[in-house]
């Protein structure tokens, strides 16, 4: 099993298969619009742009399980973050990091970096196959990640 066995929804409700990033370098973020944290958005705005040609994409999970930081629905999040940080990388609909109701993703991911996820940016690296290679903290500035993904392309 991989990251390519699952179906997500994106902003809009659509099924979206994560086969269809096959190949590629992945950075799947849950995410929240009203956090100290939220200026992140641009530094994961520049790793797109940097990389984008190249293979990788960035995959941001809306999560409201953190001091509702997240509120609003997914399509808003969306509007805010194209309107407020110019995204271009997709934006997805909402989910559950933690807890009873953790998204299958989610699980998966903690699974193979285990631990519980302890805020709103924590990141996970995923190389061509679709396997999690790294986690990074909540903290962790999207600009240190350049090494890593280099190291992926």
């Amino acid at each position: 099993m991989n990251i390519y066995d699952f179906t997500v929804k994106d902003n809009k409700g659509n099924d979206v298969s994560l086969a269809d990033y096959k190949g590629k370098v992945l950075l799947v973020v849950n995410t929240a619009t009203k956090c100290g944290l939220t200026p992140q958005y641009e530094g994961l705005e520049a790793l797109y742009e940097k990389y984008h040609e190249q293979g990788f994409e960035i995959l941001d999970f809306p999560c409201n399980q953190f001091a509702f930081q997240a509120p609003g629905s997914a399509e808003k999040i969306d509007n805010f973050c194209r309107l407020r940080y110019d995204t271009k990388f997709p934006h997805f609909e909402k989910i559950k990091v933690n807890g009873r109701d953790t998204a299958p993703l989610y699980k998966y991911l903690k699974d193979q970096k285990p631990g519980r996820i302890q805020w709103n940016f924590a990141k996970f690296l995923i190389d061509k196959n679709g396997n999690a290679v790294e986690r990074f903290a909540p903290s962790q500035k999207p600009e240190t990640l350049q090494q890593s993904i280099e190291s992926l392309l």
